[in-house]
């Protein structure tokens, strides 16, 4: 059975960073594509970064590119978002999925399976 769990976030000021984790289990990391999705509330669900099967290719929303970062450990079954000089407006309830069968539309939420519950980041002052 699929399952992803997030740790990582918390509460920061403007220009701070954070390291979100997404620990994976029920299923090869390396044969799913993978993103991270944050939900602002009152808003939909927007994709923040994604990677292809295998990490072939790595996008970004054009608002994080040049602060966020991708990577993941297959060892730990996990990958993380890494988020530096974060703004208030990334404030949201951050997620990871996965899709095994996903080839394209990579940072269209709509096209993944597997979510995690979520972990909140909030940027303020």
């Amino acid at each position: 059975q699929v399952h992803l769990v997030e740790s990582g976030g918390g509460s920061v000021q403007p220009g701070g960073s954070l390291r979100l984790s997404c620990a994976t289990s029920g299923f090869n990391l390396n044969d799913y594509a993978i993103g991270w999705f944050r939900q602002a509330p009152g808003k939909g669900r927007e994709a923040v970064a994604a990677a292809s099967r295998g990490f072939g290719e790595i996008f970004f929303e054009d608002s994080v590119k040049g602060r966020f970062t991708i990577s993941r450990d297959l060892a730990k079954r996990t990958f993380y978002l890494q988020m530096t000089n974060l703004k208030p407006e990334d404030t949201a309830l951050y997620l990871c999925g996965a899709d095994q069968q996903l080839l394209t539309g990579y940072m269209r939420p709509g096209h993944y399976r597997y979510f995690g519950q979520g972990t909140q980041v909030t940027v303020s002052s």
